[in-house]
């Protein structure tokens, strides 16, 4: 699909097709093609709880406003932003820098100059530590629903919902927190979609501070 065709065509849908399934290769395809996304240091602070039972996505319903959307989606995401994801010693903190090193655009000597760089960035305080792994989750999520789209999917992002609730009944560690949830599945076409919400236009978004 062509990105204008996407960027125009994604919609948050509020009615799923419950008879529509959301074959795994296809989700999986949606996941590796948003991993693409940008994320500073390239640390990628984001994971997926997937939901698919009918009886954990109820359990989630129940805790994110009863909205319906929840457990009539074939897929709900939990998107997870970790906020120790900057930090020396984190599994993924370390793969990257070897990576890093494979692919020759830094070398051991730097690792010091790199940590100190993260810390100072995203370490110094808690404010700084949800800003990082929200920021750069955030990017994430939105190639998510992009990659949705152009797979012929469609999602809706939800952010009401029970945080600590979610956290405890789903065993989330202390180091997450969940910026949305995403329902993912096909619009179910008997109902009627919405039209599309106003946008800022091009001058109310650009701004000078005098």
């Amino acid at each position: 699909m062509d990105f204008i065709d996407v960027i125009n065509n994604r919609r948050a849908v509020n009615f799923f097709d419950p008879d529509k399934d959301v074959p795994d290769e296809k989700l999986r395809a949606m996941i590796e093609t948003a991993a693409k996304a940008p994320s500073s240091f390239n640390l990628q602070p984001w994971s997926l709880i997937v939901l698919r039972g009918h009886e954990e996505k109820t359990r989630l319903q129940n805790l994110a406003w009863n909205q319906p959307k929840v457990s009539e989606a074939p897929v709900t995401l939990i998107v997870l932003a970790d906020q120790d994801g900057w930090k020396e010693g984190h599994q993924f903190v370390e793969k990257n820098f070897q990576e890093m090193i494979k692919a020759n655009a830094m070398n051991d000597d730097q690792r010091q100059w790199i940590a100190d760089a993260r810390t100072s960035l995203y370490g110094e305080s808690e404010d700084k530590q949800l800003a990082f792994a929200c920021k750069n989750t955030g990017f994430f999520a939105m190639a998510l629903m992009l990659a949705a789209k152009n797979l012929g999917l469609d999602t809706h992002p939800m952010d009401g919902f029970d945080h600590d609730a979610v956290r405890k009944e789903f065993n989330i560690p202390d180091n997450y927190w969940i910026p949305l949830l995403l329902a993912v599945g096909y619009f179910n076409k008997d109902m009627k979609l919405a039209p599309p919400k106003w946008r800022k236009s091009f001058e109310e978004i650009v701004v000078k501070f005098h």
